[in-house]
């Protein structure tokens, strides 16, 4: 899959006045950059989305399997990123009978930050229900809330702008491999699985963990890929709950300052 040849900043420096006590004073900030990305399918637009512009082919092959467009990262024969006036184009090239099955289901989508049905053109299409998960692994409870504090210092857009949330791979030792940032929740966990698929990492141990609530659509999400343990620093929705029930993840939520909450199957955490 080739790479872009092109940069595109993350941030962007901006004058602004802050306030304290009081009073102002001039001060250059920092703020995270936002742009539109279109997923195209064999030269076919699929979806835009807006998303961080950064580790777009990882968005582009996540996005393909965990909206079911793809089976496996292999049905994907090519991936590049091109830079457009008004924004950034991922190209991907797919299997012919995913492609079909692509057309079938076809929806025009226009994404927003948070937002995970925009474009869905009926209520059958708006959830999935995935396939369970295998069993399998156990998980520490001590190593998960020490990633937690590593993931921290990993953000770097975060800790510069405050306006990210990021997706990290947990392997079962304890060691946060892979990390995702993205002004979106959902873009970030896209970008996530799609790392960890053109990587070839083994997620049949270990967990997704996030700094933000956890939604159903993140349960969806990690379902697709085969994950068994989603950990997220804020809540679960109901939906999210049922769903991870029904596939087979643990699901725990309010993970931090040595505390947790297991919302569903809390066998793997040990």
């Amino acid at each position: 899959m080739s790479q872009p040849a092109f940069e595109v900043l993350e941030s962007t420096q901006v004058r602004v006045d802050r306030w304290a006590n009081g009073k102002a004073e001039a001060f250059v900030d920092h703020v995270a950059e936002e742009i539109p990305v279109a997923l195209v399918y064999n030269g076919i637009s699929h979806a835009v989305m807006l998303a961080s512009p950064s580790n777009l082919e990882d968005f582009g092959v996540g996005f393909s399997l965990t909206e079911g467009i793809i089976d496996h990262v292999g049905e994907i024969y090519d991936c590049s990123v091109q830079q457009e006036e008004s924004g950034m184009t991922v190209q991907m090239e797919v299997a012919s009978e995913k492609m079909m099955r692509l057309k079938e289901r076809k929806r025009s989508m226009a994404g927003r930050t948070g937002c995970g049905l925009c474009g869905t053109e009926s209520l059958k299409h708006a959830i999935r229900t995935p396939q369970p998960v295998p069993n399998g692994h156990t998980l520490s409870a001590a190593k998960l809330h020490i990633a937690f504090e590593q993931l921290r210092q990993q953000q770097l857009l975060q800790l510069q702008t405050g306006a990210t949330h990021a997706a990290a791979w947990l392997a079962q030792e304890g060691d946060v491999r892979i990390m995702r940032e993205d002004i979106g929740r959902h873009n970030a966990v896209d970008k996530l699985i799609g790392a960890l698929l053109r990587s070839g990492e083994d997620v049949s141990a270990g967990a997704v963990i996030v700094t933000s609530r956890a939604s159903y659509e993140i349960v969806q999400k990690i379902a697709a890929a085969g994950i068994q343990t989603l950990a997220a620093i804020s809540a679960p929705t109901g939906l999210a709950v049922r769903m991870a029930e029904d596939a087979n993840i643990t699901l725990l939520g309010f993970v931090r300052e040595g505390r947790h909450v297991a919302y569903a199957h809390p066998r793997r955490l040990v």
